[in-house]
């Protein structure tokens, strides 16, 4: 764990994310393991109140700036009877270009953020707990360019109770990760 991903952490108490597998859904601790070791050991976790979870109020409470956020969403749409799903990444200072960039991306006629209910079941997480580390592997996990830029990004860890940091670039070591321009606008 680096020194690195303090800006981002306000006041967060951080420690390495494999360290605290009870911090952290399980898809999201395998897909952690799966990592290379050097990237894995990258990555922290902090406690939060799970009240606390949602981009806004988590912000506000832990003193981490918005632009350090990055939020995970799960899309869907269907082409000729075939529902196809993906997962977006995009900093909250942002909104995921679901029926522009994401539409053409799953080749489907409309895209939209899958149900709630949906998403939970398929990714094994919590709602507002929703991460993309250990999605789904056959979906495409579209990040906008600027995440994978950042030094540093806040995002969900599978559960409402906790926070991943994480350089933005371990977020491209994931699998089916794809660096997409624009996707956030």
């Amino acid at each position: 764990m680096t020194a690195d991903l303090a800006p981002a952490a306000g006041t967060l108490q951080l420690v390495p994310a494999l360290d605290r597998p009870d911090l952290l859904a399980e898809p999201v601790v395998a897909a952690l393991e799966a990592l290379a070791d050097e990237v894995a050991a990258s990555c922290a976790v902090a406690a939060i109140d799970p009240d606390l979870a949602d981009t806004a109020a988590f912000c506000e409470a832990y003193g981490s700036p918005p632009e350090a956020s990055a939020n995970c969403v799960v899309v869907a749409g269907s082409r000729s009877g075939e529902q196809r799903f993906a997962g977006c990444v995009v900093l909250a200072t942002t909104r995921a270009d679901v029926n522009g960039v994401v539409r053409k991306r799953l080749d489907v006629r409309k895209a939209s953020f899958a149900p709630m209910d949906t998403a939970v079941e398929l990714t094994g997480m919590a709602y507002g707990g929703i991460t993309p580390f250990g999605l789904p592997a056959a979906w495409p996990l579209l990040v906008d360019a600027a995440v994978l830029a950042a030094p540093a990004v806040v995002v969900g860890s599978g559960i409402r109770a906790s926070k991943l940091v994480v350089p933005g670039s371990a977020l491209g070591q994931l699998p089916g990760a794809e660096s997409l321009e624009g996707l956030g606008r």
